[in-house]
């Protein structure tokens, strides 16, 4: 049995969460799903033009487990763009950290950190150690594939 996935940090999700081609109805196309952290993997490695070292510190991943995830979304994009598929990013194991404090992308709960408040990166209430795939509370699944 695999180790359930550690959560990843992302700064935020995407604008816009569904891209398809144009001027084709959805309905016939196949359809691509990326997790948030390979959409983040993409943004800091491509968009933002940070090495592999630096992008997998701010998401707090190991540098060969960035190299994995960003992989698997340049395959995601190009089976999507070659094949005309609809690509979806949705899911994955992450939290996110905003101007409001961090946001468990397992169990969903939020909390701050700062002056005289406990707390850091990892999620008071799960501790980060739920397995998703197998969490019934858990209201989005990390998409297979």
């Amino acid at each position: 049995m695999a180790r359930p996935c550690c959560c990843r940090r992302i700064e935020g999700k995407p604008t816009a969460a569904v891209f398809k081609p144009a001027g084709v109805s959805e309905r016939g196309l196949g359809e691509v799903i990326m997790s948030l952290d390979e959409f983040e993997a993409v943004r800091l490695a491509d968009g933002e033009g940070l090495y592999q070292e630096e992008a997998a510190k701010k998401m707090k991943v190991s540098r060969p487990t960035f190299g994995r995830i960003l992989q698997s979304a340049h395959g995601k994009i190009a089976e999507a763009l070659g094949c005309g598929k609809v690509l979806r990013i949705a899911g994955g194991t992450i939290y996110i950290r905003d101007r409001d404090g961090f946001h468990c992308g397992v169990c969903r709960h939020r909390w701050r950190t700062g002056r005289g408040k406990p707390g850091g990166r990892i999620c008071p209430r799960c501790r980060g150690k739920k397995d998703c795939a197998n969490d019934p509370e858990k209201k989005t699944r990390k998409p297979k594939g």
